[in-house]
């Protein structure tokens, strides 16, 4: 392959991957605005030499670059914040350190063991360990109820199942906008799990936002067929996003963080 070609080739693959790199930045501050603020940290790194991608496929790169740079900084959250943020932080800082970075890599972003620890810098088996650790302690924060909004009958009721199976207390299932909003006032939900496309045509978005315009902060997880569609940049994100076809382990995991590290910045549909 010549330069020109491989040059163009990693171009693609990091335009690829922006959308998740973005997810995982806002994951780790807790924030969209802090988020992209490291995402474009690092492409600038890598604009400025191309060689920090050396020993890595461009995926692995890019993450390990992002790592770096945030990890240097101090590894901040946001601060200035109240109310659930607020004690989600303090949380935070009781966490051993890498494990939620480690356990996002490898829960929600799909990287392997080995792969997680080239980006965090450790020993595979040190990034299995994190991992476990990861579970554990976030397992242990907290219980809570949770609604889930999602029109296949299928999916909501294996969603049910891994939810109660963790602990929490399921509110109901919703098919619709106006069924979400009725159980929402019905038995509010400490956290809400929402499809994005319902069953009338209605949106999981304008749901989730009624529900939080009347109930107040509470954090979401959405689940869409099209993750990239929702991380485009240019308007309010959902901190947690789960990609169809899911995992068992990416609901778990998604669910410990929420509960554990409430955001509720939402989507204008």
């Amino acid at each position: 392959m010549s330069e020109a070609s491989q040059d163009h080739h990693i171009s693609d693959q990091l335009g690829a991957n922006i959308p998740y790199l973005r997810r995982f930045s806002r994951a780790m501050t807790g924030s969209q605005q802090s988020g992209d603020t490291f995402a474009a940290a690092t492409l600038e790194a890598i604009l400025a030499d191309r060689s920090v991608l050396d020993g890595h496929d461009v995926k692995t790169g890019l993450f390990k670059v992002l790592y770096g740079i945030w990890a240097s900084a101090g590894a901040p959250v946001d601060d200035g914040e109240s109310g659930a943020r607020a004690k989600a932080q303090r949380r935070l800082a009781s966490l051993t350190n890498n494990s939620r970075e480690a356990l996002l890599l490898h829960t929600i972003e799909g990287f392997c063991f080995d792969e997680v620890a080239q980006i965090i810098g450790v020993q595979q088996a040190e990034a299995e360990d994190l991992i476990s650790i990861a579970r554990r302690e976030m397992a242990d924060s907290t219980a809570g109820s949770v609604m889930i909004i999602e029109d296949e009958a299928i999916i909501a009721m294996d969603i049910e199942s891994i939810v109660a199976e963790m602990g929490h207390r399921v509110t109901g299932i919703a098919r619709t906008r106006d069924e979400a909003i009725a159980l929402a006032r019905a038995d509010a939900p400490d956290l809400i799990l929402a499809d994005i496309q319902l069953a009338d045509n209605s949106s999981g978005i304008d749901a989730v936002n009624d529900i939080l315009q009347e109930l107040g902060e509470r954090p979401v997880i959405f689940i869409t067929a099209f993750p990239e569609r929702l991380l485009t940049g240019d308007k309010p994100e959902p901190a947690f996003l789960i990609s169809k076809p899911y995992s068992v382990d990416q609901v778990e995991s998604s669910v410990s963080q929420a509960m554990f590290f409430s955001s509720t910045e939402t989507l204008n549909a």
